[in-house]
């Protein structure tokens, strides 16, 4: 079997990791993206021409072009839980099979928020940033997460990994989410607006769809507490950032904390990652080893299902995917 991988060198290196490219090439034979740049369209198609299967960095998107212009393609493995980018209505027109890997990132995101809480609580990156540029920080008040009260806003599985992290730390812990029932009494489940009001610290982990679309927005910023933090470690198509600016600006914002926003690749916007309340990351949350190879060798599984004649786990459109006959495989 024939695969295509569509990271670059670079998003090879972070992405995908020698281990699960070694585990890759023992079940199919593979073709490396040696253009140094993120394929898409009728491109990416005639790159992986004669591929029976791509497996897709999420910056190379499954576009109608692709699908259109690939008759050898049975599937589209997207190395990542998020698929929003991937045409699976023209996948499935088409009869390619689209997968999706599982959440290996868990853990990773969740330690990210704890460390950005206590760097927006104790000033600990603006300190060591005047260190590095040969001047003395003043020695600020700070704030501690023992007894501060911490609202997860969507508890899917990043909010009921961090909850409990909270609660070790002595925080009062609220979750807004009107989709799942909390069991653990030691949570309060409340309406979203009560956590807001509430809350010292606000972690964003709601589902990206057009239903959350600029979720936190200027009313929701009026909302929470004057002097009160906010974190999106999630995606930043639910925040609207001009209203996140005007609540730092004012000062009813005491921080902000983004792995996420509206740049390129989810990445924060470099303006909005200036300001001096916010502390930004490029985008690292589930960039840790274990992270990215629990979701490439999730691919790999999947090709060596498709390679011995088997459906592959985590599959969206298996009914509409034809092209698996060629392989032996009746979904």
């Amino acid at each position: 079997m024939l695969v295509y991988l569509t990271h670059t060198e670079e998003a090879l290196a972070n992405y995908y990791g020698p281990h699960a490219l070694a585990a890759l090439r023992k079940v199919a034979d593979v073709r490396l993206n040696e253009t140094g740049r993120h394929l898409a369209g009728r491109e990416l198609a005639e790159a992986a021409a004669g591929c029976q299967a791509i497996v897709s960095y999420r910056q190379s998107p499954g576009e109608a072009a692709t699908f259109a212009h690939a008759p050898d393609l049975v599937a589209f493995l997207r190395c990542a839980v998020d698929i929003r980018n991937v045409d699976v209505e023209a996948a499935s027109a088409a009869g390619v099979l689209v997968t999706r890997a599982t959440p290996g990132f868990i853990p990773s995101v969740a330690e990210l928020v704890l460390g950005q809480m206590v760097d927006l609580a104790r000033g600990v990156s603006a300190a060591a940033a005047a260190y590095h540029q040969g001047r003395v920080p003043e020695a600020r008040m700070g704030v501690q997460l023992s007894g501060s009260t911490l609202g997860i806003i969507g508890y899917g599985a990043i909010g009921r990994y961090l909850a409990p992290l909270g609660l070790a730390l002595g925080m009062h812990v609220l979750v807004a989410d009107p989709f799942v029932q909390v069991e653990d009494a030691r949570i309060g489940q409340v309406p979203r607006e009560r956590l807001l009001a509430e809350s010292d610290f606000v972690v964003c982990l709601a589902v990206a769809n057009e239903q959350t679309e600029n979720l936190m927005d200027a009313a929701a910023f009026a909302r929470m507490k004057r002097g009160a933090f906010f974190l999106n470690p999630s995606r930043g198509n639910l925040v609207d950032e001009a209203a996140m600016q005007a609540a730092l600006d004012s000062g009813h914002l005491a921080g902000c904390a983004l792995d996420v926003g509206r740049a390129p690749d989810q990445m924060p916007m470099p303006a909005l990652a200036a300001h001096p309340r916010v502390v930004a990351t490029p985008h690292i949350g589930g960039l840790t080893p274990a992270a990215i190879e629990h979701q490439a060798f999730d691919t790999v599984r999947q090709v060596a299902a498709l390679a011995e004649g088997r459906l592959p786990d985590h599959a969206v459109n298996a009914a509409q995917a034809h092209r698996l006959a060629r392989l032996g495989i009746t979904p």
